[in-house]
This record gives C-alpha cells, sequence and structure tokens, in this order.
C-alpha cells in the first residue's frame, strides 16, 4: 500500500485539529458530559471511522480495508479494556467528576505519544527483522494466557500502582487536596504536586503498559504502519465519552477478560502461522518456508473478531441477567425472632 506523504499529512492534521478542538472544549469548561453530548460525539468518531475504511476500500481495495477495520476493532476492545483501569486509578485517587474529564482527555493524549513511537520502532523492526513475527506471535499467545486467568473484571479491585507511579510519589512532596485540574501548587513557600498530577503519572504508566499488547496485536493483522496509526487514532477518539458514557454499564462485560484472551491467542498464532508460512529462519524447516503453515486471510480475521467480540458481548449480557433473575427469586432471609419467656 503506497501511502502518499501528503495523504500522511492530511489525516495527521485533521486528527490533531479533532483532538485540539476537544482539549479546547474541556480546557474552557471541565465538567461532567450529558448523554446526549456523549452520544454525539460517539457517533461522530465511529462515523468517520466507517468513512476512513470506505475510503480506504474505494483507493485501495478491499483487503486492506478489511485490515483497517479488523485493527481497529482490535484496538477498540483493547481500548474498552483500558477503561476498566481507568475506573479503578479514578476511584483510588477519589478524582472529582468534574476533573475526570480533563485527566481523561490528557491520558488518550499520552496514549497517542507511546503509541505514535511503539507503531514507528514496530515497523522498522518488522521491517529489517522479518522474525520478529514469531516474538510477537509468542508474547501475544503469552499475554492472552495471563488476560484469561484474571476472570471477571470486578470495580471493587484494588489498584497497584506502576513502578513509574511509586517513585514520583516517593520522590515529590504532594498536597492531599484537589486544586482544580492543576498540577502543582505553592503552599508554605514550597511547590508541590497536586493528586491530579499523580493522577496523570498513573493514566500515562497504564497507557505505556498497554501499548505493550496493543501495538503487536495490530501487527498481526496489518504490516502497514499507516493503517495502524491509524486504527489507533480511530480507537481512541471517543474514549473519553464512552467512559461516561458506560459508567457502571462497563462492570456488565463479566466475560471481558476472557473474550480479549481469546482475540490475542486468535491472533498470536496467526502471528506464528504467518512467520513459519514465510519463514527465514535458518534453524527452522532449514530457513526455507514452512508448507503445511496456512497465511489466515484477513477476511477470515475480521469475521473472527466479530464473531469474538459478539460471543463475548453477548455472553456478558445474558450472565449478568441470569444473576439478576437469581437475586430476585432468592428473597431475603427474615431474621428468627428469639422466644420469649
Amino acid at each position: 500500500m503506497n501511502v502518499d506523504p501528503l495523504v500522511w499529512i492530511v489525516s495527521l492534521g485533521l486528527a490533531g485539529a479533532l483532538l485540539v478542538v476537544d482539549v479546547a472544549i474541556v480546557g474552557r469548561r471541565p465538567h461532567v458530559p450529558t448523554t446526549a453530548e456523549c452520544v454525539r460525539y460517539l457517533t461522530l468518531y465511529i462515523g468517520l471511522a466507517v468513512l476512513f475504511g470506505i475510503g480506504v476500500w474505494v483507493s485501495s481495495g478491499a483487503e486492506y480495508a478489511g485490515q483497517f477495520f479488523a485493527g481497529w476493532l482490535t484496538e477498540y476492545s483493547l481500548s474498552v479494556d483500558n477503561l476498566f483501569v481507568f475506573l479503578l486509578i479514578m476511584g483510588k485517587f477519589a478524582v472529582p467528576r468534574a476533573y475526570q474529564q480533563t485527566a481523561l482527555l490528557i491520558g488518550i493524549i499520552l496514549a497517542l505519544v507511546f503509541r505514535g513511537l511503539f507503531i514507528w520502532a514496530g515497523a522498522a523492526v518488522i521491517d529489517a527483522f522479518s522474525w520478529v513475527f514469531y516474538l510477537f506471535g509468542a508474547f501475544l499467545v503469552y499475554t492472552a494466557w495471563k488476560v484469561g486467568r484474571e476472570g471477571e473484571v470486578d470495580p471493587d479491585d484494588e489498584f497497584h500502582p506502576p513502578l513509574l507511579l511509586r517513585i514520583v510519589q516517593r520522590i515529590f512532596p504532594a498536597t492531599p487536596n484537589y486544586h482544580g485540574v492543576k498540577l502543582t501548587v505553592v503552599e508554605g513557600g514550597r511547590r508541590l504536586m497536586t493528586p491530579m498530577f499523580v493522577v496523570l503519572v498513573a493514566l500515562g504508566a497504564t497507557d505505556l503498559l498497554f501499548a505493550f499488547d496493543s501495538i503487536p496485536a495490530i501487527f498481526g493483522l496489518t504490516s502497514e504502519p499507516y493503517l495502524v496509526l491509524m486504527a489507533n487514532l480511530f480507537a481512541l477518539m471517543g474514549l473519553r465519552q464512552l467512559y461516561f458514557l458506560l459508567g457502571d454499564l462497563l462492570t456488565r462485560l463479566v466475560y471481558l477478560n476472557i473474550g480479549l484472551a481469546v482475540l490475542l491467542g486468535f491472533i498470536g498464532v496467526k502471528l506464528v502461522l504467518h512467520a513459519l508460512h514465510e519463514n527465514e529462519v535458518p534453524f527452522i524447516n532449514g530457513g526455507e518456508p514452512v508448507a503445511w503453515a496456512p497465511d489466515i486471510p484477513i477476511w477470515l480475521s475480521l469475521t473472527s473478531i466479530v464473531l469474538i467480540l459478539g460471543v463475548t458481548a453477548v455472553a456478558s449480557i445474558a450472565k449478568v441477567r441470569v444473576d439478576e433473575r437469581r437475586a430476585v427469586a432468592v428473597p431475603e432471609e427474615e431474621p428468627v425472632a428469639e422466644p420469649t419467656d
């Protein structure tokens, strides 16, 4: 896929413009967005992603369009998983609802920066070393196993601060009180960091960790840096609105970890098979491609991703409804009255 430099510039310019507008709106008036506001923004961002995919189809063919949609859906599902961690962070540091939007927006900007760096590095490594697909595949299979073992997501789980956050908390003096969305304040002649600064460090460290999972996953679906970048951009757009729109409904996706484990495992196996199909490693089959290893086509990948995510959502909703019915069907036991003399 040959992408003209002008297309790169225009695409990044439009994405940057949307981000600037978003920052301006939130920065001018930190608030809790209404449901109508969230729905409008989500409809806009999802519509733009679909239009972009159609544009790729028209200009470059169905194969590349399928790669974009598969990558976008995968990154979007992984981004939804991020929201659970964001919920834990916001709860741990008792971030006021009015300031959560600002924290999320800055966290998303940090995610874009980290993922951009990982995409650039990943594309360079894949270009130079084809055997890296073996490493990516093995890493995703291991990640799938680890995610699958976590079980259901509980919003009351304890938040474990990343190493970077623990270092920051030890080194820099902090005030226990929020001062709007300010990151530092001067108290008693000393400059102290606010809880908002700590929250942003936590979000940034979390984004960095999630980039290790998401970038190998999408490179398992497309090796086109342009499509990888745009899929990540569209997946992160609207994530802030999705956080407020879903809220407690996120906890109803009880099988999300299992679904993501299957998804990551599928992409990991696909990567290993692709590496075997185009093998150049000397100690594997004498450096020749492995004939029996199939190269899974993108249409099958896209179909599998849609099925995995659909089954995950339906199974989660069904389980929650069954649990709710059982809770209603089993009345609370009335206390037994003690005999009187």
